[in-house]
């Protein structure tokens, strides 16, 4: 691990610990006490749920001989979630694991690496567009605030930015398809046979179509990580509407991505919660309580779901070794 993302991560953990001793050990810890573990495996099932339109969103954007294994696609992405959620890697690791998988199930390491950063782009349309949801929602919560002014200005610039920058991010994938593919082999010597990375992210951005249905796919995946926190605050006692906790879970995406560079979001997410929650009425314990039920539920998700992966790389290494050459 390199310095800088464990001294990141170490930063991440102290804020989160200074947090739930500032706003209160007990009332954090007694607030994730009462949605006990039926309320946990609760959550478990809807993450488990959301993943499903995940895996289609991916699916959606490859032409149809590539779509092959539908279960290996959700599990390939219940991976890469898992590694960006509960690891110290960056998302591009998961992403890279996510790839990995689909290349061990018969998918040409050019389409595999492609199809992900593809998804990943029409994932991040689908955030802006999230983003923009959250902000029309929680707008009458927070305008009378004395901070509403830069807040709302932030998160408009924040949109702004981000759709350039995402025709910049599509552009660049299809103009430098040479550079990336170079990038990609250092990732998966396969990719120097089977279709190139360059043939592959022009056939997948040439269907308008594909990409809008995968957008609409991640979309509705995010809206309805809005309905999991609507569920985790119940859990604990907290009343919020449904149309907040959207909000609430908008607008703490965009908190994430702003500390994309965090492994994990450590610190972040917690902060993003407790400061969240008063905003909608409901006291930042709770806020934080919520934080740490997600990040129980990553860890109940992710640890089967990494050694998944692990077990399926030590196979293909088996196999390999075991081929006379």
């Amino acid at each position: 691990m390199k310095w800088g993302v464990a001294i990141a991560f170490a930063a991440g953990l102290v804020a989160a610990a200074w947090l739930i001793w500032a706003i209160g050990f007990d009332a954090v810890i007694g607030s994730v006490a009462r949605a006990g573990f039926a309320g946990l495996a609760i959550l478990c099932l809807y993450a488990l749920l959301l993943t499903i339109p995940l895996a289609a969103a991916w699916i959606a954007l490859l032409p149809q001989e590539q779509r092959h294994g539908v279960k290996n696609f959700y599990l390939a992405r219940l991976v890469r979630d898992c590694i960006t959620e509960i690891s110290p890697f960056s998302p591009v690791g998961g992403m890279v694991a996510a790839a990995r998988l689909v290349i061990l199930h018969g998918m040409s390491a050019g389409y595999a690496a492609a199809s992900v950063a593809a998804d990943a782009t029409a994932e991040a349309m689908a955030q802006v567009a999230f983003l923009a949801i959250g902000i029309l929602l929680g707008v009458g919560h927070f305008r009378h605030l004395a901070v509403a002014g830069p807040l709302i200005n932030a998160m408009l610039i924040t949109l702004v930015v981000a759709v350039p920058a995402l025709a910049a991010l599509i552009l660049l994938q299809k103009k430098g398809a040479d550079f990336a593919e170079r990038v990609a082999a250092r990732f998966f010597g396969e990719i120097k046979s089977g279709a190139s990375f360059r043939d592959a992210i022009h056939a997948l951005y040439a269907s308008p179509k594909r990409l809008a249905l995968s957008s609409s796919l991640h979309l509705a995946s995010w809206i309805g990580g809005g309905g999991g926190t609507y569920i985790a605050f119940l859990l604990i006692g907290g009343k919020i509407s449904l149309p907040d906790a959207v909000a609430v879970e908008a607008l703490l995406c965009a908190l994430r991505s702003i500390g994309a560079f965090v492994p994990a979001a450590l610190g972040v997410q917690e902060a993003g919660y407790a400061m969240l929650a008063p905003l909608f009425g409901l006291p930042a314990e709770m806020g934080l309580a919520v934080s740490l039920l997600r990040r129980a539920r990553e860890i109940v998700i992710g640890v089967p779901a990494l050694l998944y992966w692990q077990s399926a790389e030590a196979q293909a290494a088996l196999r390999a070794r075991s081929t006379p050459p």
